[in-house]
């Protein structure tokens, strides 16, 4: 099963590839950004975005996609922005028709290190230990790869548990 973990952003969308190994170990398969050009209009970054998704899917073939929640930011036209991008990859994802699972920055970084206020130097670390890296991915790479990290680790205990917190394709806490 290949997961793919998305992390929106308007000017980088990171992403990252696994594959599940076992219940609750996977392999690293790809990770990076899908870089927008600031000096582009805003649909034109949107295009960007979508169509670097879909030539990722296409490429690596993933079987379901985990995506990071927008949170309310203090300025709201930075978080409708957001909310544009994450819309554009998520539209890349269900053109395809995979399924789309949602969790919070607070359930990734939890999930991932452990804890919920984790900075993106020990989501980094966390990633590569767990991925058995050798190197450090770019800080937006390594935001996909634990966000597909999470979805591993959510499924995992919703079956131990045979818990419906998977519910809608929304992972609820």
């Amino acid at each position: 099963m290949r997961i793919l973990g998305i992390d929106p952003g308007l000017r980088n969308t990171g992403f990252g590839i696994i594959e599940r190994v076992s219940k609750d170990t996977a392999n690293y398969i790809t990770s990076g950004v899908v870089q927008t050009n600031s000096d582009d209009d805003l649909a034109s970054r949107i295009k960007t975005i979508l169509t670097g998704i879909t030539q990722i899917i296409h490429e690596y073939k993933p079987d379901m996609v985990s995506v990071e929640l927008v949170f309310v930011n203090v300025n709201p036209q930075s978080t409708l922005l957001l909310g544009q991008a994450r819309g554009a990859a998520i539209s890349a994802c269900v053109l395809q028709n995979l399924p789309v699972f949602e969790y919070t920055a607070l359930q990734i970084k939890q999930s991932v290190v452990g804890y919920g206020h984790a900075g993106k130097e020990q989501v980094q670390k966390m990633v590569m230990q767990l991925l058995r890296l050798s190197g450090a991915p770019q800080a937006d790479a390594a935001d996909g790869l634990a966000c597909a990290l999470a979805h591993l680790h959510y499924q995992h205990l919703g079956k131990i548990f045979n818990m419906s917190s998977v519910k809608n394709g929304r992972i609820r806490s």
